[in-house]
């Protein structure tokens, strides 16, 4: 192992460790990523004895701040391009109604029962005597090799004590692409009602981390099978099933989700794209019915389904800010381009989708593409060769119109000067005919053209030019 800490910090924590005779050891992350050939740049160090003050020697070595937090026993510092955490070995109880534990100061072996996975129970010594030496009592090497995520300890006692271990458990075999051992698979099942005491923002950050994952599926599969979904994020769990009537049916509008979500995370590490990827029909289940002799219908459901992304954003504690309204605006136009590619395109079509959208086009592009999961190849080229149509047009009526992001050639200001009027229904009805007038391509997207279409609208209602205005 000594091959794996040539950075100039591990003689330094050696020196150290001899000098003050502790018996002191990196673990965790660092050294599972070792084994999975991942770079790592967050070093956990454990040691035998009093966490921070040894930390506090080694930032006097380095000459660095180190920061202290008592309350955790828990130090840490940034060295070059290492941030490392300090620690005194610890063991844990748990009370029933919190995963905060009561701490103890502890063996190494107590420390390594009390992480969550074997593999991140693996611990290398930096004393000098027994440097490199990997310590791995729970065979997390063995687990890396057969690709399995397995507790040090019983999967019901570990899952119970701390919850948020379960939806970790799930993060890192879809980050990773592990099974999840059935022993600890029963134990989640049997323990989701205790993902209630998980402040939402821990959930969430571990649902964040799956979705961010290369193929998020394999999350959401396992969140679904052990009834997790179920309990952080019934809306979803809504869109499962197919239901018939006289013969016929639907898609089933969760596997659906899952299949558009891993097509945009071909395309895309957008977390805000990859929500709209999961959002986009997310009220469908609101909006069915049964139409005879046509079959299930979902009509408006990207105008409910937008509706419901400020609740869901809240409930999930994610950011009711532009991201949120980012998802949004995705959710209400993300059948758009999809029937702008069935049918001939017009350019007036094509303006009002580049008005709506604004910077967010690309990605609606990239959510639309996704949204294409037939199993019928001759359809699903036939969807493609259309969007790069689409966005040709797009590419083609922005050049010349200049409509994305749109601010109006004439203001509600230049409409009052002109007319001398105070604010008020004439000039908000003036408004609207120059939008409409540039959308539909009746006149170009240029001042001196809107300001002569201004004074025609407004003469065709009465209102004279004052003599003497200025709207250059």
């Amino acid at each position: 192992m000594k091959q794996h800490l040539q950075h100039p910090v591990f003689k330094i924590l050696s020196e150290i460790a001899g000098k003050q005779q502790l018996q002191v050891f990196a673990i965790g992350g660092f050294v599972r990523d070792i084994f999975l050939n991942r770079p790592s740049k967050d070093i956990d160090i454990v040691v035998i004895g009093n966490g921070i003050a040894f930390a506090e020697a080694v930032a006097a070595r380095l000459k660095v701040k180190l920061a202290v937090y008592k309350n955790f026993g828990t130090a840490s510092l940034r060295y070059k391009d290492l941030e490392i955490e300090f620690v005194g070995a610890r063991k844990e109880s748990y009370r029933s109604n919190s995963r905060k534990p009561i701490v103890e100061d502890g063996t190494l072996e107590d420390d390594q029962q009390r992480r969550d996975f074997t593999i991140n129970a693996l611990a290398i010594s930096l004393h000098p005597d027994t440097y490199g030496e990997l310590v791995d009592p729970f065979n997390g090497i063995a687990d890396l090799e057969n690709k399995l995520i397995r507790t040090p300890l019983n999967p019901v006692e570990t899952f119970s004590d701390d919850p948020l271990r379960m939806m970790r458990a799930i993060r890192f075999a879809t980050q990773l692409n592990f099974d999840i051992d059935e022993v600890a698979i029963t134990a989640i099942k049997n323990n989701v009602n205790r993902i209630s005491i998980v402040s939402q923002e821990r959930t969430t950050d571990e649902l964040n981390k799956i979705i961010l994952s290369p193929v998020p599926s394999i999350g959401f599969k396992h969140l679904f099978n052990t009834g997790l979904l179920h309990k952080i994020f019934p809306q979803m769990v809504a869109l499962y099933g197919v239901e018939y009537v006289n013969g016929k049916g639907h898609k089933d509008n969760f596997y659906h989700t899952l299949e558009v979500l891993d097509n945009i995370c071909q395309t895309t590490n957008d977390l805000w794209l990859r929500w709209a990827a999961i959002l986009h029909d997310i009220a469908k289940p609101a909006t069915k019915r049964f139409e005879p002799g046509h079959g299930f219908t979902f009509h408006g459901h990207e105008d409910k389904g937008a509706r419901m992304v400020p609740k869901i954003f809240a409930q999930l504690k994610l950011p009711l800010n532009e991201k949120m309204k980012q998802v949004q605006k995705l959710v209400q136009l993300h059948l758009r381009p999809i029937v702008l590619s069935q049918s001939i395109v017009t350019d007036s079509a094509v303006r009002r989708l580049l008005f709506e959208a604004g910077d967010d086009i690309e990605g609606l592009m990239l959510l639309c593409k996704a949204d294409v999961t037939t199993k019928n190849d001759y359809k699903k080229k036939k969807y493609r060769d259309n969007f790069e149509l689409v966005q040709q047009k797009l590419k083609d009526v922005e050049e010349r119109d200049k409509i994305r992001n749109w601010q109006p050639p004439v203001t509600g200001n230049d409409i009052m000067q002109l007319f001398g009027l105070k604010e008020g229904r004439e000039v908000g009805i003036i408004k609207n005919q120059i939008r409409e007038a540039i959308l539909e391509g009746e006149i170009p997207n240029s001042r001196d053209e809107a300001i002569a279409f201004t004074i025609k609208k407004g003469e065709e209602i009465g209102l004279k030019v004052v003599a003497g205005s200025n709207t250059n």
